[in-house]
């Protein structure tokens, strides 16, 4: 039971902290420079837990892994990741020089239309995930990634 809870609750609770966070940043308006940094890493957490996925699901699976992974990724997908994209953070530098391209701000419904299915690709990936079963995870996991490669091909620079 408790490892039950664990697998439920941490998810959860990083979910209402990001969130939470993002909330109460926005009352104190941060400087450009910090919601960079704080997309910066958020999509590089993204990225580290879609390579866990990935490694799992292309070598030895291990339903646990990607079900952790999973979890990560719909947490930071649907904490409000657009409200990084504040006005004044078009250009700069957080961790390093942005690569968010001026489109991203100039065509806010394509982008918060993006924003909205990587949050609901990523959401079935842990429901799917949840489930085991690996053919469905591999074909939600496509998904999601399409859904990433959308939004970097209009919204992100070539690095």
């Amino acid at each position: 039971m408790k490892a039950r809870f664990k697998k439920i609750l941490a998810p959860s609770l990083a979910v209402v902290m990001l969130a939470a966070s993002v909330g109460a940043l926005a009352q104190q308006a941060p400087k450009p420079e910090n919601l960079i940094k704080w997309r910066q890493s958020a999509f590089q957490v993204v990225a580290w837990n879609t390579g866990r996925i990935k490694a799992s699901v292309d070598g030895q699976y291990n339903k646990d892994e990607v079900q952790r992974a999973a979890n990560a990724i719909a947490a930071i997908a649907n904490s409000g990741l657009a409200g990084l994209f504040a006005p004044g953070t078009e250009q700069g530098k957080g961790w390093h020089d942005t690569s968010a391209k001026p489109e991203a701000f100039k065509d806010p419904k394509k982008f918060g239309e993006l924003n909205v299915a990587f949050g609901n690709e990523a959401t079935a990936l842990a429901s799917v995930a949840a489930g085991g079963d690996l053919a469905a995870i591999k074909a939600q996991f496509g998904k999601l990634q399409r859904t990433c490669k959308s939004c970097h091909d209009d919204f992100k620079a070539k690095e």
